[in-house]
């Protein structure tokens, strides 16, 4: 009998046998930084699956920028390995960095040149661009982060968010095969905000590996693929997030027009069950979802839609991080935009 197959990452794999692992563009394996006794990030494994968006996520000094400094080779770890594009950093930077476009802890340039003026510099460094390409390359950078009216303009005249998209211009003046950026939607506005997420989105369509360092979960939430969460200089948590939103306890959503007999019903049942916005919520530790909406209907109850919970990120993120004292911005969301440790 001929076996049946499955797909994963894109290859036909028989039942059976082993998942393949995803091939990854970046990794660290007990990636250690100590700063004047100090420790900054404490064995640290970070997976990067290749094409993926990951989001890194930690509250203030959990690491997140200097394990992006470790993975790019600026920093030297004090334990542990880091790859890179298949390359040992920092000893393979010269081979990895090339294909690496880079944002970290803001952008740097030269506040008496214009805009353009700074890319040109920035263009002319670049291995895989000739002179003839410069002029191209620097225009169309411009235009793909929504500064060409702006170009002509002195760098120290520029706003935060313009200095933001400037040092995003940077990492995208050639073609590269992973992205990193650090907090790159700081000081822009909604529209700006818009605007890097499409970017991202068509970085990912492209097969752009992206990782991504955020405080704005919503933000997060709505462009990556992956998502890493660290702590106290650990990662507690990764993987897609899709499966981590699931990860919580088990529920469902349940739609109906009458909640509150449904409420009524699954706990006579000893399903535990409370109202919410979107209809029931019905917990699935010590049962299913078809027995959930069998025993509605047999109580009479109608069932419009069921659908599986899942988890917010900012319920996700505090429930891996409750231990922190309360940092929460105004708005509700943890803040989680700085590093103690540079």
């Amino acid at each position: 009998m001929t076996s049946s197959v499955f797909t994963e990452y894109g290859v036909a794999v028989p039942d059976g046998a082993a998942t393949p692992a995803p091939p990854l563009a970046a990794r660290t394996r007990g990636l250690r930084k100590v700063y004047r006794g100090t420790v900054a990030v404490d064995q640290v494994d970070l997976d990067v699956p290749e094409g993926a968006v990951l989001g890194m996520l930690g509250p203030n000094g959990s690491g997140k920028t200097t394990t992006i400094r470790m993975l790019l080779g600026l920093v030297r770890p004090t334990e542990g390995e880091v790859e890179l594009l298949g390359q040992p950093m920092p000893e393979g930077a010269q081979q990895a960095l090339p294909d690496v476009g880079a944002l970290v802890e803001g952008p740097g340039f030269h506040p008496f040149l214009s805009g353009r003026d700074n890319l040109l510099r920035m263009a002319a460094a670049e291995p895989r661009l000739s002179s003839s390409d410069v002029p191209r390359a620097v225009q169309a950078a411009l235009e793909r982060v929504g500064l060409a009216g702006a170009a002509h303009r002195r760098y120290r005249g520029y706003s935060l968010g313009m200095k933001q998209r400037l040092g995003l211009a940077g990492a995208l003046l050639v073609p590269r095969r992973m992205i990193v950026l650090d907090e790159p939607t700081n000081g822009l506005d909604p529209a700006g905000t818009r605007e890097i997420r499409k970017i991202i989105a068509e970085l990912h369509a492209e097969g752009v590996t992206v990782l991504v360092s955020s405080h704005l979960l919503a933000e997060v939430e709505a462009t990556c693929t992956h998502v890493a969460v660290l702590h106290d200089g650990l990662v507690v948590a990764q993987g897609e997030l899709a499966e981590l939103l699931e990860s919580g306890s088990p529920a469902l959503i349940v739609s109906t027009p009458d909640s509150d007999r449904a409420v009524d019903v699954l706990r006579e049942n000893r399903i535990p069950s409370r109202l919410v916005p979107e209809g029931v919520r019905a917990d699935l530790t010590a049962t299913t979802a078809p027995e959930v909406v069998a025993t509605l209907v047999r109580g009479g109850v109608p069932v419009h839609e069921a659908t599986r919970a899942r988890t917010g990120l900012e319920d996700l993120f505090a429930r891996l991080t409750q231990h922190e004292p309360d940092t929460s911005t105004s708005d509700g969301l943890p803040e989680v935009d700085g590093e103690a440790v540079a």
